[in-house]
Formats: C-alpha cells, structure tokens, sequence
C-alpha cells in the first residue's frame, strides 16, 4: 500500500486550520468576525491560525474600513486552494486504501 501520509500538507494538520480553508474554499472574502464565530475560536487562536496560513502563503489578509470601523477579511490564494485540494484528495486516498 502507497504511505499517503506522507502526502497530507503539513499546514492543514490543525483541525482550526481546516476549518479556515474550508470556509475560504466556497466563499469569496470572509471577515474575521464570521470566522471566529462560525469556529466558535478566540481572537487570539484565531489570529495566530490566520499568520500561520499567511506566511504559507495560502491566504490574502484585506484590512480596510466599513465606515469608520476596520474590518479585516481574508481570502483564499490560487497557492492555498492547490494546496488544500492536494491535501484533500491525499485524505481521500488514505480513507479508500483502509477499506
């Protein structure tokens, strides 16, 4: 049996990171407070999940104003959404070489 373990991005191991891509992956932007909401996360953990996938280069960080109030909003790269999809299809392959 091939080791699809070895294929799964390292990036993506957090379950809060998962999350993340997974909501990025079917919305165009999506704001910090729908993220820490929708994960049910701290602004901190959140924060420092968002750096992670930041520095991989797998999201795009917009801060901007909504009146006079920041908002901050993220979205997926055509790097991450590769790199997920990957990551996907290498789940997908060690599920179906368990049965």
């Amino acid at each position: 049996m091939k080791n699809f373990i070895t294929q799964l991005n390292k990036a993506f191991e957090s379950r809060i990171r998962l999350g993340i891509m997974s909501i990025l992956m079917v919305n165009d932007w999506v704001d910090f407070g729908e993220l820490k909401e929708t994960l049910a996360l701290t602004d901190g953990n959140l924060a420092s999940h968002i750096a992670a996938l930041e520095k991989e280069q797998f999201i795009i960080v917009r801060k901007s104003f909504i009146g006079k109030k920041p908002n901050t909003a993220f979205q997926v790269t055509q790097e991450g959404r590769e790199a997920f999809q990957s990551h996907l299809a290498a789940l997908e392959e060690l599920v179906k070489g368990m049965k």
